[in-house]
């Protein structure tokens, strides 16, 4: 029995069977598969850990009552309702609340360790860099780098890179001349599914219930998308940029207090609901640890999905403690980019979240980073890292 609506919490008892499950969402004509662990905590009742090729999302907010289940994830707006059918099988549905109370995809989960996809013996091999397009002839057509690692027994991990940020930890298999990839977050519920033809591949992509569209990719080792650095600039004769929000608790914070002003300072962009904001968040949180007693600030300014102030502050400060953010977090406002960029002046358009701005100890921008690509991307996330932490060292040198 599924429940009629999203955010009507269950009366909700036992638990489902310890070991690896696979749950399948229901997206219409596909189905997205994903696997997850189910733990028995040290204090007493369990918990779930779900993957996504080396990403785990460890899942502690699970109520039940009855045969009924309530789960939680742990950063973004969405939880999953269900019936546990016995002790091995789960049915219900995944509610995405920030995209209303309709917003609902229907799965069914099995204790099984059988892989995420059902696969044959590989014909096609995809490891390296695909020049990708997804929507190609569309207004809404972009480019894509997909960056796959394929295993002797045909299992896939990579992504997709573009001009505003990866498509995180993708997961999947080549079976025969097909390409299927999946990841589940919280936020993003994703499928892709291609034939492969020698050097070329095409496909559909589905993101979640409410998009899908067609994808075709060429490999080539060479292609890069525009200079992260080069997408987002300030105002014409701008050089400095002023800003005052509020923090949680209502605080104003301004670009020219003392706490700030005349130091090396990073402006995160962000939204609580963004899965590459996360991703770049922790970087930033590492970055503040190395950089901190050399003068370095970071503010994030947060704009969020929810219209009402109170319900915005919530999500940010759930964001702030799950993620044990060290710096001030304040509210920006909505975030739709017409509303963040009226608020956010200096700038000429905002084109992504996350956007970060690193500005000099006289108050000076010296560079606009646009979008993030971040560990799933492997090497290219490493290569940034590492030109972050020198262009880092320079900053708080000037």
């Amino acid at each position: 029995m599924l429940l009629s609506a999203c955010g009507e919490r269950p009366s909700l008892h036992p638990a489902p069977r310890v070991g690896t499950w696979l749950m399948h969402l229901e997206l219409g004509e596909a189905e997205l598969p994903f696997q997850f662990d189910v733990l028995e905590r040290d204090s007493g009742g369990w918990h779930m850990r779900i993957h996504n090729a080396a990403e785990e999302i460890d899942v502690s907010e699970i109520e039940s009552r009855g045969d009924s289940l309530f789960v939680r994830m742990p950063l973004f707006d969405s939880e999953f309702q269900a019936r546990l059918l016995n002790d091995t099988i789960i049915e219900g549905v995944w509610c995405n609340l920030l995209k209303g109370p309709e917003y609902r995809i229907p799965f069914r989960a099995w204790h099984t360790a059988a892989p995420r996809f059902d696969h044959e013996a590989p014909r096609a091999h995809v490891s390296g860099s695909w020049r990708s397009v997804f929507s190609a002839g569309a207004p809404e057509a972009y480019e894509a780098i997909g960056i796959f690692e394929q295993f002797d027994d045909g299992r896939v991990h990579g992504t997709f890179m573009t001009e505003t940020g990866d498509y995180r930890f993708l997961e999947g298999a080549v079976s025969g001349d097909s390409l299927m990839l999946s990841a589940f977050d919280g936020s993003h519920a994703f499928l892709f599914h291609a034939r492969v033809l020698g050097d070329s591949m095409a496909g559909r992509f589905w993101s979640g219930t409410h998009w899908q569209e067609p994808w075709h990719a060429a490999r080539d080792e060479q292609y890069r998308l525009r200079d992260p650095d080069s997408l987002t600039t300030l105002q014409p004769g701008t050089q400095a940029i002023t800003f005052t929000f509020p923090d949680l608790d209502g605080h104003p914070w301004s670009s020219t207090d003392p706490d700030l002003k005349g130091l090396p300072l990073i402006v995160h962009v962000m939204g609580s609901w963004c899965p590459n904001c996360v991703d770049e968040t922790r970087l930033l949180k590492e970055m503040h640890q190395k950089y901190q007693s050399r003068g370095l600030r970071i503010v994030a300014i947060g704009f969020e999905k929810q219209q009402d102030s109170t319900a915005a502050i919530a999500a940010l400060r759930r964001f702030k403690e799950r993620l044990d953010v060290p710096y001030p977090v304040l509210l920006g406002g909505p975030a739709a980019k017409e509303q963040a960029a009226a608020r956010l002046p200096f700038l000429n358009h905002l084109i992504s979240y996350p956007t970060c701005i690193f500005i000099d100890r006289a108050g000076h921008v010296r560079r606009i980073r646009t979008g993030f690509n971040g560990p799933g991307t492997g090497e290219h996330y490493a290569a940034y890292r590492a030109d972050l932490e020198s262009f880092l060292d320079t900053l708080v040198m000037r």
